[in-house]
This record gives C-alpha cells, structure tokens and sequence, in this order.
C-alpha cells in the first residue's frame, strides 16, 4: 500500500515539469510524486530503454508522462529537449537537474578526464539545461503570466560540505551545483522572478549510487554513525521538491535542503555517554586539587 503524501493530490496541478535523469532512482521518484501531485511530467536521459519504462510505469498509473532522449553535456540536446517538453505540454514550470555521473576513486587514479566528465555532467549539465530553459521558466515566458516565473531544483550532496574519502570529483561538481544555485538565484530571482533551490539528499535506500558508492558492508557501520540510524528512502527526496514547488515553498528562493538524516554532521563517539561523568569529576577534582581555575581570595 502506498504511503499517504502530506501534500494535497492537486497540489502541483496545472504546472509541467522537466526532470534530468529522471528514468531511475531519485529522480524517477520526483517525477512520479510530481505527476501523482498534479503536474504534467518529461523525463531526459540517454538511454531510451530506461526512458521508455519509466514513461510507461507513469502512464500505468493513468499519469501524463513523456520521455525524451538526451545528454545534459549537449547543448544542441538540452535545447531540443526543453522545446519538445514546451511543445508537448505548452508550458515549462518546474526544471529538476538530476542527471549525475559518479564513482569510487582515489586522487592519485582518477585521470583529469574521469574528473572532467563528472563535472561535465553535473556542474556544466546544470548549467546548460538552466541556460536553455530560461526562455521558458521566465516571468512572460511561454503559458505564463507577465509577472510569475517558474522554479529550478538542483540536485546536490553533502560530500562537499568537508571532505570525502574518494570523491574529490563529485564533491568538486556538487560545490559548483551549489554555487550555480545561489548565482542563478540571485540574478535570475532578481530579473525573471525564477526561484532556484537545491536538495542535497542523504544515503538513499534501493537506489544505484547507493549500492555503487556504499556496498552493504559500508552501509552496516554507516548505520551506527548515523543521528537517525537508519537509511533515507527515495519519497523523502521527492516530498522535499514537492514542498519547493508548492505554494508551500514560493518564498524559497537560494537554499539547498539538506535530506540526509542530520548524517552529514556526525562524528564517531569517542567517550561513552556512561564514563562522561565520571571522568567530568576526575577532571573537576583534579582541577581543585590543582588551584587552577580557583578565585584567588580562596586560595
């Protein structure tokens, strides 16, 4: 049975949505919960086996759902993609850039051009779609009102927040995602009334990066550092685009929602809470017997 959704079933009705990548993980779940919600959906990505079953999972559902083939790294495809979606359903509301490339490597065996392609992808894919669909998103554009603009969600991480071991190229391409986000919504919010925002999800359970990135026997100690103790689930991610696309959200203009379960600010335990304590009045008795830290008038 599936989970009853916090957000009214007409909540996105009317608006059309763009997502990258959206044929599996994640970002076929925004897509889904986006047209569950109301909207009219496209999906992007390059290969059209993927595209098809995805489009066809979303129409089993009495959906409206299309698919179109391409690589966010193609300027010539982010164009024809975005028209094709503005032909299809006469407007183009929301951009969800979720098309990604990662793997595990270290610095020293990772080539410049296995660095590059992820940034190409994420960080210069961004970009391009965004740059493409500025004609579509902005106050006046095509089906829209002289003064309401649409949104872009940009799909991020925490890995650049500090350092991870491993992923020095998507820690480097989720920080230019970042940047992207605050830039284009500063000057895009200020001219076009576009809002821009990011979501920088956690650990996600049953989707490809996780089981490429963190196998089982990562995941299981994972768990014990987690605040939360447990994996994220991909509805959780869905539900936060939802929020920004909803009236819910129209004052959200710059942020990236950070979905992860607190995970990105753990740190290993290295005192038990039981010895906290005792150890606190070994230190304090220590400190008396010391003078140190005692008003002089007492010594």
């Amino acid at each position: 049975m599936a989970t009853e959704s916090p957000f009214r079933a007409d909540v996105v009705r009317g608006k059309a949505a763009l997502v990258t990548g959206g044929g599996s993980g994640i970002c076929f779940e925004i897509a889904a919960q986006l047209a569950r919600h109301g909207a009219s959906v496209a999906i992007m990505g390059r290969r059209r086996e993927v595209l098809d079953k995805a489009v066809a999972a979303l129409r089993s559902e009495g959906l409206r759902a299309a698919g179109f083939q391409g690589d966010v790294r193609k300027q010539e495809d982010a164009a024809r993609v975005l028209a094709s979606t503005v032909e299809h359903f006469g407007r183009l509301d929301i951009l969800v850039n979720g098309a990604a490339g990662n793997f595990l490597a270290s610095p020293e065996d990772l080539t410049p051009k296995g660095f590059r392609t992820v940034l190409d992808i994420d960080t210069v894919g961004t970009y391009t779609m965004s740059y493409e669909a500025l004609k579509y998103l902005k106050k006046g554009g095509p089906g829209r009102g002289p003064s309401t603009g649409g949104l872009i969600i940009n799909i991020s991480a925490t890995l650049q927040y500090t350092a991870s071991w491993y992923q020095i190229h998507l820690s480097a391409a989720k920080a230019g995602v970042d940047s992207i986000t605050r830039s284009l919504a500063l000057e895009w919010g200020t001219d076009y009334d576009i809002r821009v925002n990011g979501i920088a999800p956690g650990p996600i359970r049953g989707t490809p990066g996780l089981s490429k990135l963190a196998p089982e026997e990562m995941v299981k100690g994972l768990r014990e550092t987690m605040p939360l103790f447990k994996l994220g689930e991909k509805r959780d991610i869905a539900m936060a685009a939802l929020y920004l696309a909803s009236d819910a959200g129209k004052y959200v203009n710059g942020a990236t929602l950070v979905v992860d379960g607190g995970l990105w600010l753990s740190q290993p335990r290295h005192i038990p809470k039981e010895e906290v304590k005792g150890l606190s009045k070994v230190i304090e008795q220590k400190v008396r017997a010391s003078g140190i830290g005692v008003p002089s008038s007492k010594l």
